[in-house]
């Protein structure tokens, strides 16, 4: 169990730096597409919402480490190590994805 933990903090910790710099870049992508309007919600308490929405984005970003050890304990552990790379890019899509809309929401709102 110590194995396939210390593997599974090894693989993934060095890949959520990729998953923030998606997830901020998508934010700061729909922030230039909106601005100049998009400046007028700059301010504290949007500035903590974001926090949080990052906060949460980094919680489910912890959802792969039960799958990942639990894979591992497995007799496919050669198999999952040659393909859990594929959980990493569609859990990126997804986060990108919903990123997306709530970047746009934010944005999108002061824009009108």
């Amino acid at each position: 169990m110590r194995e396939a933990a210390t593997d599974a903090i090894r693989y993934w910790e060095l890949r959520r730096v990729i998953y923030n710099i998606v997830l901020a870049g998508i934010v700061i992508f729909y922030f230039w597409i909106y601005y100049p309007s998009s400046k007028e919600i700059l301010n504290v308490d949007a500035a903590l919402g974001i926090f949080l929405l990052a906060v949460g984005a980094n919680v489910a970003y912890c959802a792969a480490y039960p799958v990942d050890i639990f894979a591992q304990l497995s007799d496919y552990r050669p198999l999952w190590h040659k393909f859990r790379w594929v959980v990493f890019v569609l859990g990126v899509l997804v986060a990108g994805i919903l990123t997306r809309f709530m970047a746009q929401g934010m944005f999108l709102s002061v824009s009108h």
